[in-house]
């Protein structure tokens, strides 16, 4: 028999069953045309990566990370005394949110460039969906991508050293 190892379909045929072609919008209806995704589903990611980066420095904001016993210290730091790429974003952050620039370059500059960046990132992306265009996409060489890792690496470097104790937080 030409069926016996052909699935069944909802039917109950022993047609084979085949998936519609996608898209870039998702599933191709029988004219070939892409079905766009509505406007509040193209909107739901980039909506809710940005809220939960404004809960996260809202509450960073409320509780201040200089009084102790709110956060935890860092490991790095904590066991060797080295100051890690990191060391001074929640504090960098807390006045990032409570609009105190210069003190948030001086607790970590590094962190305010990717708090900018991600801002950035967040808008285009929010813009894109709203247009209803593709995701932005983070594409780079791996030349670059050596690059900011040889930058941090410099960051956290100089500022464990005397004279680059203007970095420390």
């Amino acid at each position: 028999m030409s069926g016996e190892n052909q699935p069944v379909d909802a039917s109950g045929t022993d047609a084979p069953h085949h998936a519609p072609p996608a898209g870039p919008w998702g599933p191709l209806p029988s004219g070939g045309a892409p079905v766009r995704a509505s406007r509040a589903r193209r909107l739901a990611a980039p909506v809710l990566t940005l809220a939960g980066a404004v809960a996260a420095f809202a509450y960073v904001g409320a509780v201040d990370p200089n009084e102790p016993g709110h956060y935890p210290v860092c490991p790095l730091f904590r066991l060797t005394g080295v100051l890690c790429p990191g060391c001074g974003g929640l504090r960098s952050a807390h006045a990032f949110a409570t609009g105190d620039l210069p003190a948030a370059l001086g607790a970590n500059a590094v962190a305010v460039a990717g708090y900018l960046l991600f801002a950035a990132f967040t808008a285009l992306w929010l813009l894109r969906a709203f247009r209803g265009g593709p995701a932005p996409r983070i594409a780079l060489r791996p030349v670059w991508w050596w690059g900011i890792g040889a930058v941090v690496l410099a960051f956290s470097i100089v500022r464990n050293l005397p004279f680059g104790s203007v970095l420390a937080p």
